[in-house]
């Protein structure tokens, strides 16, 4: 150990602890004045008192409160015998300095401060009383401000863990639906090599460039509405390789809504399950249209096609995880504040709708 590590560090004096403290010491003084006036009835008018309490209490505050700020710091508690003895020697010290003082302001002849008068004595007494009692507040006050800060610094790792697995359970969430993605196509392309190897050979040309695009993108934790397009324009792209004319499709973004930050993986399990629960399994196949809109400060992702619809037999086995999936995934970044819904389209078909809060940076482009 480096000989300086064992030496406290210094740090600057709180003097704004200080004067925050001295307001109640001001407070404390007017009410030792109150009571000596019409309690013990000194003799002497309120003012005078006052003056007198002003210079006793001042400096005992000054020495308490002083040293023990410049000794042990803001926040931490002094040792009880040093502090102890801090009040018993500053009470006396404010006793004898405060009285000479009172005296000098007040033009007035006061006793030796050092006599063992029955006044000087009560005085004394008193004095220490006081000091015990402001000792009490400023300690109990310590205390809550030291448990505040306590329960502020666990307040805030609570949430740092809270996020912390948030953030993890979302990517489990987005990890689900990559490779559910990756088998299908691997599986279409493993029927498409016994009888048709060049497109095959085309498909995995497109699977290469599509998985590039995604490789950097589908695990971050946030992309552009712009990425999210041009990886639905690859996949897309992938999927009309397979099906042919069969696939028709329409991607609508606006150029307002570029630069729109959204979560990664949202649009692409709503089009897998547009054409696997939908227009492939229908002879003539169909239309796929992919927007993004926004309404009163809302963004709006649709993906709507003309397929089988949502009664067909086979549209509820297979959709579950993607969706489930991404409302899971909405319900964790936004809240109820995001939703996810699927709605008939007539006369064929299905739409998806995604809502979630749009960036108060950006304006609607209907504006």
């Amino acid at each position: 150990m480096h000989p300086t590590d064992t030496v406290p560090r210094k740090t600057s004096f709180p003097y704004r602890r200080l004067l925050g403290d001295a307001r109640y010491a001001l407070m404390l003084n007017v009410l030792c004045a109150l009571f000596i006036t019409f309690v013990l009835s000194g003799g002497q008018s309120f003012w005078l008192n006052l003056l007198a309490s002003m210079c006793i209490g001042g400096i005992a505050f000054l020495l308490i409160d002083g040293i023990r700020l410049a000794w042990w710091g803001e926040g931490r508690r002094p040792p009880r015998l040093p502090f102890t003895a801090l009040i018993i020697v500053s009470a006396a010290v404010a006793q004898v300095g405060g009285t000479m003082l009172f005296g000098w302001l007040a033009n007035i002849d006061v006793p030796a401060p050092v006599s063992m008068s029955s006044r000087n004595v009560g005085m004394t007494v008193f004095t220490l009383a006081a000091a015990g009692a402001a000792i009490l507040f400023f300690g109990s006050r310590e205390k809550i401000a030291r448990l505040q800060m306590e329960a502020a610094q666990e307040k805030a790792r609570a949430e740092s863990v809270a996020r912390q697995a948030m953030q993890a359970q979302l990517q489990l969430l987005q990890a689900q639906i990559e490779p559910h993605m990756l088998f299908n196509t691997l599986a279409n392309l493993q029927g498409l090599i016994s009888f048709d190897p060049d497109r095959a050979q085309l498909l995995l040309d497109q699977l290469i460039q599509y998985l590039r695009a995604t490789l950097s993108s589908s695990r971050a934790e946030s992309t552009t509405l712009e990425q999210e397009f041009s990886l639905m324009q690859a996949y897309l792209g992938l999927m009309s390789i397979r099906m042919g004319a069969r696939l028709r499709f329409t991607l609508d973004l606006p150029e307002a809504l570029r630069q729109v930050k959204v979560p990664p993986m949202l649009l692409q399990p709503l089009v897998e399950n547009a054409i696997q629960h939908g227009l492939e399994p229908k002879i003539e196949g169909g239309h796929i249209h992919v927007q993004a809109s926004t309404d009163a400060g809302v963004l709006i992702l649709t993906v709507s096609d003309d397929g089988l619809g949502l009664d067909h037999s086979g549209q509820t086995k297979g959709t579950h995880l993607g969706v489930a999936n991404i409302r899971e995934r909405l319900r964790g970044m936004h809240g109820d504040a995001a939703s996810l819904s699927l709605i008939a389209n007539h006369p064929a078909g299905a739409t998806a709708r995604l809502t979630f809060p749009l960036p108060s940076t950006i304006t609607s482009p209907l504006a």
